[in-house]
């Protein structure tokens, strides 16, 4: 039996793609170089590292020195990488097939520039679902790592000095090692003397077959690296500073254990931009892997698309030195990844225009994807509201949008910001009665459901209707609202009727929001049809604009350009729309006063045209 105690440090990193230069620069030297140097230092401590191929690829470009370095340590066999997804997914989350090719690809990337393959994974934001021993194991993985917490979760009792053993977990007849992260004993190394702190975990630990052993995760621990390795450098001589490549093998009779799943999907649920990139995910999976059977160079060039968008950046809000779905630029990179894939599955033929029906998201309703050659509009029946829209050339989508988090922000509860939702509103309403996220005394026709009209696919037609409503504000009034998606220009055509037998004035409303690169006008220009000219309008955080029937948006990042033109003049307002501090959309509230007497009704066209 041994008396010493193996200690396993061990760091992980990654970075969202999207995330700018200045956090990738600020992540390597905060942590990553200066880690790196002090163990160079000090031979005696051994480190496992996990970083992405995304934050690997960015440190290979922009600062190879580091590699040679990395390689040495490797070399002396002081330091180990471990494996995971190249662009650091939440493996429950991806399909059989993402989650293998994923993990490949990050292997292949170190044995490429490290000369070997890992033998253990790491699993981002430690999400665990038992079928993941199967693609782990078939991927040549032989250990992962668990938080204590999920130790305890599958019944596991740890030692008197609270550390748990490694364990065996089985599914389908393959096994795997798990060692425990004991990030609450490594959070108290920065707190005091982290030498005697481990010489005291040493006093107590109970000895055991397989030795004493202990991961701690240090790469969140905010440190002077040098003086720490120092510390360490001269701890009492039991303590074995070590890697699990070396021990792995020399484990006998582990407990076998059934851990829980933890995956955070109740945060798809509560964020419907999340869910939304989610089924977009599960959307280009499928077309890459319906229409590009038997072109293996296109389907693996349109996965590795697929793949960067698979990032679990998508599936937490994120802080600012770790930027996640609250940042619009991490959302971005993922729909463009997205996107590019979709764009591979079309190539080499001439796209057809279509109208599709099934359910996107995930919810057993269905949706209506109209689909053209460079726009994609999908449509949903809870308000007729369009929640997605595709401009293929520029790779974006101008619904990628964040509502604001809280009810003060959001009255109508935390729901994605969409385009051409209605409201109604009384006579009297003017543009100063508008807000970002409505009109006071309004009625909100965005969470009310439409009636849809059997959909015309020979013309990509779609047609829903709002029947009039007793009890509502405005009860007699009737929406009919109808989708036309030709020649890459998005047609809506409202026909409003009064049910009633009395006259009726009133406010109509069709808001819409549209996501750019950012404000100000290195980003956006607004111009306003009046007369024979267009006028720039001063434009910052919200304007209101007189009446006109044409809009212009000017987007300066991807050059192009999208047009608003109504039959009849509106005004109305624009606002910027934020979550946090950080701009996400320009939200457009055009005004339209309507009179209608009883059983009469009124149409009113609007186009939407984007062009390079």
């Amino acid at each position: 039996m041994s008396k010493s105690l193996n200690v396993i440090l061990c760091a992980s990193g990654h970075l969202s793609s999207g995330s700018g230069e200045a956090e990738f620069q600020a992540l390597y030297d905060r942590k990553i170089k200066p880690m790196i140097l002090a163990l160079d230092k000090f031979p005696r401590i051994n480190m496992v590292f996990h970083y992405s191929g995304v934050l690997l690829y960015w440190i290979e470009r922009r600062h190879p020195e580091l590699f040679m370095l990395l390689e040495d340590l490797l070399s002396r066999k002081q330091a180990e990488f471990l494996g995971s997804g190249f662009y650091d997914p939440l493996l429950p989350l991806l399909p059989l097939t993402d989650k293998i090719g994923q993990i490949e690809m990050l292997s292949t990337y170190l044995r490429k520039h490290f000369g070997k393959r890992p033998q253990g994974c790491w699993l981002s934001g430690m999400a665990w679902e038992q079928h993941l021993v199967g693609p782990l194991t078939s991927c040549g993985m032989s250990y992962t790592f668990l938080e204590d917490q999920q130790f305890s979760a599958a019944g596991a009792k740890p030692g008197k000095a609270g550390i748990f053993s490694p364990c065996n977990t089985e599914d389908q007849g393959k096994l795997i090692t798990v060692f425990p992260l004991a990030a609450g004993i490594a959070r108290k190394l920065q707190e005091g003397n982290p030498g005697n702190i481990l010489n005291d975990l040493l006093k107590k630990s109970p000895e055991n077959d397989n030795g004493r052993i202990v991961v701690l995760p240090i790469a969140d621990l905010d440190m002077e690296y040098e003086i720490f390795f120092e510390k360490l450098s001269n701890a009492d001589p039991m303590l074995e500073f070590t890697l699990p490549v070396k021990i792995h093998k020399n484990l006998r009779g582990l407990e076998k254990l059934f851990f829980p799943g933890k995956w955070p999907r109740q945060f798809i649920a509560e964020h419907p931009e999340a869910g939304g990139i989610y089924a977009k995910m599960i959307y280009v999976h499928t077309l890459i892997n319906n229409q590009l059977r038997g072109d293996k160079t296109r389907k693996r060039t349109a996965r590795e698309e697929l793949w960067k968008a698979q990032d679990s950046g998508i599936f937490r809000l994120g802080t600012a030195s770790s930027p996640g779905l609250l940042h619009s630029a991490v959302r971005k990179a993922a729909y463009r990844a997205l996107l590019e894939g979709e764009k591979i599955t079309r190539e080499r033929k001439k796209f057809p225009p279509s109208l599709a029906v099934f359910d996107f998201d995930l919810d057993r309703e269905k949706e209506y994807l109209l689909l053209d050659e460079k726009v994609n509009c999908y449509v949903k029946p809870l308000g007729a509201g369009i929640f997605e829209l595709d401009y293929l050339p520029a790779a974006w989508n101008y619904l990628d949008t964040m509502a604001p988090r809280d009810a003060e922000q959001a009255p109508q509860g935390i729901m994605k910001r969409c385009a051409f939702v209605d409201w109604l509103a009384p006579a009297k309403t003017l543009p100063d009665d508008l807000t970002p996220n409505g009109i006071k005394g309004g009625r909100f026709c965005g969470l009310e459901e439409y009636e849809l009209s059997d959909p015309d696919r020979v013309n990509q037609r779609l047609k829903f209707r709002l029947p009039a409503k007793p009890g509502f504000l405005l009860e007699e009034i009737e929406i009919e609202k109808t989708f036309l998606l030709k020649k890459n220009i998005l047609v809506i055509e409202y026909l409003l009727k009064n049910c009633g037998q009395k006259s009726e004035r009133f406010v109509f409303c069709p808001m819409l929001d549209l996501s750019f690169g950012g404000e100000g006008e290195e980003f956006l220009r607004i111009l306003a049809a009046k007369e024979e000219e267009k006028i720039q309008l001063a434009y910052n955080k919200d304007v209101v604009f007189e009446k006109t029937k044409l809009l212009e948006f000017q987007d300066i990042k991807n050059e192009s350009v999208i047009s608003l033109e109504s039959s009849r003049g509106f005004e109305g307002r624009i606002f910027n729309i934020y979550s946090g501090n950080e701009y996400q959309s320009t939200c457009l509230m055009p005004l339209l006063t309507i009179s209608l007497e009883g059983g009469k009704s009124l149409k009113v066209t609007f186009s939407l045209k984007i062009s390079s």
